[in-house]
């Protein structure tokens, strides 16, 4: 397989010990990357850098041959992405927003969107300013899958689902993985990341820790995971 999502030496430094710093890592075409860390430990600076939201200051990042910075417009239209937080116009209803998007990702059929609205039980009519946290992150999703990207990134996905619908998504991420999608799964929910991903990073205070493949390392993933978090619990103290 070839690599879909490429990171070298990139650092982003806000000072403070706050950012990425030489950062390096790959994911390969069909994979299912999880992205872990504590609050803080710099994962949704690299989801942007990724998006081409912010430019590193050292280093490069690449989709699929593409600079993340320099061909941003080409990154943010063809890509799948949601973010950790999610903002939205909020005078549209969830319909008028997903079509809003489905245009501007060139999408001409909506009917893999309406498959995903009923899927998630979505009731898209209302304003979006009306709607509950997990409403909006059903809008969310739905978005970020509904022009079937080649890649996908996703910055806690199931934030305010219920278990039912986590579900649901864990099944959805398996079916994208069969099709051959790259997806970069940052979440904090462990059994998420255990039931979809091949590999894993870990990520303390902006650099990479640890690495893991998944097939035969679950266990071991476990133990990496409790032990920064709880490192990191004991630093707040």
């Amino acid at each position: 397989m070839s690599d879909a999502i490429e990171l070298q030496h990139v650092t982003k430094d806000y000072g403070d010990g706050k950012g990425v710093f030489d950062l390096s890592f790959t994911v390969k075409e069909g994979e299912v990357f999880g992205y872990l860390g504590p609050n803080g430990a710099g994962k949704t600076t690299t989801i942007r850098q990724l998006m081409g939201f912010i430019r590193p200051q050292s280093g490069s990042c690449q989709i699929f041959g593409m600079d993340c910075f320099r061909q941003a417009d080409q990154i943010q239209r063809r890509n799948g992405y949601l973010a950790g937080e999610l903002t939205f116009p909020e005078d549209m209803t969830g319909r008028q927003f997903l079509k809003f998007m489905a245009d501007l990702k060139g999408l001409k059929k909506y009917a893999r969107m309406e498959e995903l609205m009923e899927r998630f039980e979505l009731d898209p009519r209302g304003k979006i300013h009306k709607m509950s946290k997990g409403t909006k992150q059903k809008v969310g999703i739905v978005n970020a899958f509904m022009h079937e990207p080649r890649t996908i990134i996703l910055d806690e996905p199931t934030s305010g689902l219920d278990p039912l619908m986590r579900n649901r998504f864990v099944k959805l991420i398996l079916e994208e993985k069969k099709k051959g999608t790259t997806i970069l799964l940052c979440s904090h929910i462990l059994e998420e990341v255990q039931k979809t991903c091949d590999r894993t990073a870990i990520l303390r205070a902006g650099k990479l820790v640890a690495v893991e493949n998944l097939s035969d390392k679950r266990q071991n993933l476990e133990e990496l995971f409790l032990h920064f978090y709880e490192e990191e619990g004991e630093e707040e103290k």
